[in-house]
């Protein structure tokens, strides 16, 4: 079969909120771009992921045209409560930093996203196939990939960016010897379920007990999403509604909480690395999300994280592509990895400020309930965690 080849000034591999709001950004800046990814767009919109927007992250929208659904139909949240030592302990977060977060699905984001290409016209391929890059240290690298119907293209792009997420081809395609990756796997996950339920919290709680850490999240005024942290070699099939709900109270009700259970709809194990990928560029590769990063889901970070390097990067693709900017590029890398590093130390942070280690000595947990404890009585710590949770500015 003949292989269609077209050219544009941005070639984007991975379709989700990334490389989505990347063409976006460029679509407005007057700078073409064609996105693909080997998903359907109904398999990124029934794959559901709770959303914390921090407020640069819910500007971005707003800002960029694509804002109307998050300011309508997102849950403005001012604060979580730290719930440990037998109460919880709210973080006011306009009382410190002056800023709040959105409660918005990461799969709205997404649509709102796609919506606003389709109207635009914009050139967004899913369900592709045999996806590769070429030719990324010459000044025309290709995009290849097989269309829904099973035709070849080649497109010829002036720049590829590879947003295709921790499991994406474009990660690997810089050399080895060109890149540095820094890693940490945690000994424990997250074992995740949605429910349909009456909310249990107006705001989430981030609770550390004795028996593990829980978050209690919410979707909807019917629909709640909470974890509780389990080995990460932990089988769903092996625990039943009945032991899930006996579990998460069990933890809450030691910080004085009681759930509102309801029928669980899906059960799921989310392991938790940290990871990160320098450099962010090789050639006329650009990396950018979760195909250069990945953090713990405890700090909120990911999306946000993977919002913030495409704003940059926007900006720095119309230096580079329409005023011949050299260097652009390259301080994209440099502007991003400030913030993917600050992310890192963040999430880190939350992550084992709260959960228990699986051989945790009485020591270790006293010493963390003397942390959340500095965290919750002292100004400076609870201004630190809220301007983390919110975001640090642009």
């Amino acid at each position: 079969m003949n292989v269609t080849r077209t050219s544009t000034d941005v070639a984007i591999v991975g379709g989700g909120p990334a490389g989505l709001m990347l063409a976006h950004l460029l679509h407005r800046a007057g700078i073409g771009s064609v996105v693909i990814d080997i998903r359907t767009r109904r398999e990124i919109e029934t794959t559901h992921r709770a959303g914390i927007l921090e407020q640069d992250s819910v500007r971005l929208l707003t800002e960029s045209g694509v804002g109307d659904r998050v300011l309508r139909d997102g849950r403005r949240h001012a604060g979580i409560d730290l719930a440990f030592g037998g109460a919880g302990h709210r973080i006011d977060f306009p009382s410190l930093v002056g800023a709040s977060v959105q409660l918005y699905p990461q799969t709205d984001v997404f649509t709102d996203l796609a919506d606003a290409r389709a109207r635009d016209g914009g050139d967004v391929r899913f369900g592709v196939g045999d996806v590769s890059v070429a030719d990324i240290v010459t000044d025309r690298p290709l995009m290849r990939f097989t269309d829904a119907d099973g035709r070849p293209h080649e497109v010829g792009a002036r720049v590829l960016v590879g947003c295709d997420g921790s499991r994406g081809i474009c990660r690997s395609a810089v050399p080895e010897a060109e890149r540095r990756q820094y890693f940490r796997a945690y000994p424990y996950a997250w074992f995740g379920i949605l429910c349909q339920a009456p909310p249990s919290s107006e705001e989430l709680i981030y609770n550390h007990s004795d028996r593990g850490f829980a978050l209690i999240s919410r979707r909807t005024e019917s629909v709640q999403r909470m974890y509780f942290q389990c080995d990460p070699a932990e089988n769903v099939t092996d625990w039943s509604d009945a032991r899930i709900w006996e579990e998460l109270q069990q933890r809450v009700r030691a910080n004085g909480y009681t759930l509102k259970e309801g029928p669980i709809m899906s059960k799921t194990v989310l392991p938790f690395r940290s990871f990160v990928q320098e450099t962010m560029r090789h050639g006329a590769l650009v990396l950018a999300g979760d195909a250069a990063h990945t953090v713990p889901p405890t700090g909120a970070k990911g999306l946000n994280l993977a919002l913030a390097d495409v704003r940059v990067l926007a900006e720095q693709l119309e230096l580079h592509l329409r005023h011949g900017d050299a260097d652009a590029l390259e301080r994209y890398v440099e502007r991003a990895l400030q913030r993917v590093w600050k992310a890192q130390h963040f999430s880190y942070w939350m992550t084992t400020m709260l959960h228990r280690l699986p051989d945790a000595s009485g020591f270790d947990v006293r010493r963390q309930v003397g942390e959340l404890t500095s965290v919750a009585t002292s100004r400076a710590a609870s201004t630190y965690l809220a301007e983390g949770y919110t975001g640090w500015p642009s």
